[in-house]
């Protein structure tokens, strides 16, 4: 689940990491109310999911209160469109008005979860204000890190380490190693799937601040971190993936193509994904829907991809291991019985029970569903029947 700027923000400083001043505002009279309050000079900031948010002038610097009532005029009701959100961009609802700093630095920040060692790292970069991934590519040697082991959790030296590093020593030391452990600890104690401030800054007076955060908290602990749930931004989401997400299968990603996908098992999805691509097709979705053991988890699945309009054909590629595929074809009969998949449809058993699943697949009369026995025979002819 991924939180706006003010969010993320708002969560940091209850862990006691520094951030601006600021309030978000729904309206241009609020920007223009928190702006006077502020003291008139302000920063307005879009808030929507995606980062290059200046780049697409979601970012506006303001003079005066009035200023920031003519710039958030501009900004809140717009869509924005970066190359994180893809062509149809982001509606934006309300901005963030924040106090201007003067900045005399800038660093890196983030903390997330790195799968080689299975435990989380904190990374640090004195070229804050840059994409991680470019500095990464052009200075690797710029990028420091440390991890965190969940026995131990976050140790002192860490954030003295990290700080000494990217040249927060001497007056700054013990301020930006207490602010690198509050981060740590924000990220841990909030399930966090990645953490990033960039940048972290040190204004000219001496003071360091979050100048821009993001924060995504995992989907799998929502229910120990139930205190956040309120913070999901529906609007900010694809339409089909909050569908799938309200009917409690949460391993669905929408994408561009026009095949359907049903499977059991990630590496299996991508796989398939991988298939339909070679055999020149385009799938219109990820969806994992692990070991489903009753056929209405199947039917609301299939409900999702079939009232997909991009959809024009529909993949059912199952291994059954723990999953039983016999189960699996009553909930694909269910499903097109019911009207909620019109599409042709393939569907490729294998594994668990698979006789009894092709016979109820084969007993069931519904012209529209295509057999295939191996994974790229499958492929092959979901592809045909999309065209």
């Amino acid at each position: 689940m991924k939180l706006h700027e003010y969010q993320a923000k708002e969560l940091l400083a209850r862990f006691g990491v520094p951030v601006p001043k600021g309030r978000v505002a729904n309206t241009p009279e609020e920007a223009e109310a928190i702006a006077r309050k502020l003291g008139g000079k302000v920063v307005i900031k879009a808030q929507a999911h995606t980062g290059a948010r200046g780049k697409a002038g979601g970012v506006k610097v303001a003079a005066t209160p009035e200023e920031a009532k003519a710039h958030a005029a501009a900004i809140i009701g717009m869509t924005l469109v970066t190359h994180q959100t893809g062509p149809l961009g982001l509606p934006v609802h309300s901005v963030l008005v924040e106090e201007a700093i003067d900045i005399d630095r800038e660093i890196y920040l983030s903390a997330a979860i790195d799968n080689s060692p299975g435990m989380p790292v904190l990374i640090a970069s004195a070229q804050g204000g840059m994409d991680i991934e470019e500095v990464a590519a052009k200075t690797p040697e710029a990028i420091h890190k440390a991890w965190l082991d969940p026995a131990c959790g976050f140790q002192p030296f860490q954030g003295r380490q990290l700080a000494y590093a990217v040249g927060l020593g001497g007056e700054h030391l013990a301020a930006a190693a207490t602010l690198i452990g509050n981060v740590a600890r924000a990220f841990m104690e909030s399930d966090g799937s990645i953490v990033e401030i960039n940048p972290l800054v040190v204004t000219k007076d001496g003071r360091l601040l979050a100048a821009d955060a993001k924060f995504s908290i995992d989907d799998n602990a929502d229910y120990r971190q139930k205190s956040l749930a309120g913070l999901r931004d529906r609007s900010q989401e694809a339409e089909k993936e909050l569908e799938a997400h309200d009917a409690g299968i949460e391993n669905y990603v929408k994408l561009d193509g026009n095949i359907g996908c049903l499977v059991n098992g990630a590496g299996l999805a991508m796989a398939t994904m991988d298939a339909i691509k070679f055999a020149g097709g385009n799938p219109a979705n990820f969806l994992d829907i692990g070991t489903a053991n009753n056929p209405e988890a199947v039917v609301a699945a299939l409900k999702i991809i079939g009232s997909d309009p991009d959809v024009t054909a529909v993949l059912v590629n199952i291994f059954g291991g723990l999953a039983r595929t016999d189960i699996i074809a009553e909930g694909v009969v269910q499903a097109i019985k019911g009207g909620h998949v019109t599409q042709p449809t393939v569907v490729r058993l294998a594994g668990t029970n698979v006789e009894l699943g092709l016979k109820i697949l084969d007993d069931s009369g519904i012209n529209d569903l295509i057999r295939a026995d191996g994974f790229a025979e499958a492929a092959n002819k979901a592809v045909a029947a999309a065209k």
